[in-house]
């Protein structure tokens, strides 16, 4: 037991390069093509006005499938699949900060706290641009988002290219950074939690766990135990980043002031299906 209660951090200067990243972009590929379908489904709950369109995640599941078929699960999922090259600079960011910051303090927590901040930091000036775009063609011609007037009349979404030109027709170059404040006070908190719970939930677990189990399996529970508390703990701020990008507002501060979100954030987190 006591060997389990130690179990290795790996650091940066312990990796093969060339197969953490060759491996990686494989396994967040692999992922996102298994979880999109929730994130699509997510991001149309956080943009619909109450419940006009979905009741909660299982029934939004069944109409888009009866409606949509399974392409409509996957809209946008092209683009979205672009974000794969900020992945890699959020975990290259990650573990040279962590690297950096180990010269000045030994506790794993501010390490993967500060680490996890700057990451999150350097991967959403990526990711923006490109989550703008694809969260528009995930909810365009649902009725809701800015650009469900001008959608193609001739197919039930517009392209890439259509929501790119409507982008910069009404905003400019700007447009791709809509909600850029609001991406940041959502994910730079997310990241910068789920990295202490994550180390936190795999000590306590390798105490209750019994010797045989192998490290990989609690790391497997820790990780989405982490994920789950510093996702509900941000989700509040995650709706306002999902308004503010695809809605016409005059900013954060009006999704803010609307004393109703917190209430709707909390019931996406734990949808009534």
């Amino acid at each position: 037991m006591e060997d389990k209660r130690k179990i290795p951090i790996i650091e940066w200067q312990d990796l093969d390069k060339r197969k953490f990243y060759a491996f990686g972009v494989l396994m967040t590929m692999a992922i996102r093509v298994s979880v999109y379908p929730f994130t699509l489904i997510r991001t149309r709950l956080q943009v619909q006005r109450g419940a006009s369109l979905y009741a909660g995640t299982f029934d939004a599941f069944a109409k888009i499938l009866r409606a949509e078929g399974l392409p409509g699960l996957y809209r946008g999922f092209l683009v979205n699949s672009l974000t794969l090259v900020s992945g890699q600079c959020y975990v290259t960011t990650y573990e040279l900060t962590r690297q950096y910051v180990a010269r000045h303090s030994d506790s794993n927590a501010v390490k993967s706290v500060i680490a996890g901040g700057a990451a999150s930091l350097v991967a959403q000036s990526i990711t923006v641009p490109i989550d703008v775009l694809s969260q528009h063609l995930m909810v365009q011609g649902q009725a809701m988002g800015r650009f469900r007037e001008t959608a193609p009349t001739s197919r039930r979404m517009g392209s890439a290219k259509d929501v790119v030109v409507q982008i910069l027709r009404l905003d400019g170059p700007r447009g791709f950074y809509r909600g850029y404040t609001a991406s940041l006070l959502t994910y730079i908190p997310n990241s910068a939690l789920w990295w202490p719970f994550y180390h936190l939930y795999t000590e306590q677990l390798s105490y209750v766990t019994p010797s045989f189990c192998p490290h990989l399996l609690v790391q497997a529970v820790a990780g989405p135990m982490a994920a789950a508390t510093s996702s509900t703990l941000t989700n509040p701020m995650d709706v306002i980043r999902a308004r503010v990008q695809v809605r016409p507002s005059r900013g954060l501060s009006v999704y803010v002031s609307n004393t109703g979100i917190v209430q709707h954030s909390l019931r996406l987190t734990l949808p009534q299906d």
